[in-house]
């Protein structure tokens, strides 16, 4: 008798969580789907506030080189405003067109590398379907139902044999 009821509390405990995982995730998913979109936006927030941070950092550098070094501001001047640069003395390398398209077909294969999350999990995107998320929460009322009326308590259907 211990073996049955030992046997009956555990069949009772797996039936009712996957039936209550079921019906929950049913009723959820929506709220899930959100919070997975706000948590890559939030992803992307933080990246482009770092990219700024660090573009802050440089600018704070350049400008406590330009308060340090006067003739610094000569020199990157005409490279800022684009103006041809005027020393005699000094031999300037003049960036192709060839050139420039190698840097920018490098930089657009580094980008391309980086790894991306995917914004929703695959199970989440099949559960969100209208068809499929009927078909859970109907499953996981069945599995709920199952585990109250076969594997609830027997102790009241033996009180009723013994009473009579």
């Amino acid at each position: 008798m211990r073996r049955q009821n030992i046997l009956r509390v555990l069949l009772f405990i797996i039936f009712f969580s996957i039936g209550g995982t079921a019906l929950s995730s049913s009723i959820l998913c929506d709220d899930l789907v959100q919070y997975y979109h706000k948590r890559q936006l939030l992803r992307a927030k933080e990246e482009l506030s770092n990219r700024l941070k660090l573009l802050n950092t440089d600018y704070d550098v350049l400008l406590q080189n330009l308060g340090k070094d006067p003739n610094l501001l000569e020199r990157i001047a005409p490279l800022i405003l684009g103006m041809e640069r005027n020393d005699a003395n000094t031999i300037y390398p003049k960036a192709t067109e060839e050139l420039l398209e190698a840097v920018q077909k490098v930089l657009e294969e580094d980008s391309s590398q980086q790894p991306t999350e995917p914004v929703i999990p695959a199970w989440l995107i099949r559960c969100s379907e209208p068809f499929r998320r009927v078909i859970l929460f109907l499953a996981g009322a069945f599995l709920v139902l199952i585990s109250f009326i076969w594997l609830g308590s027997a102790k009241s259907a033996w009180v009723d044999r013994e009473e009579s």
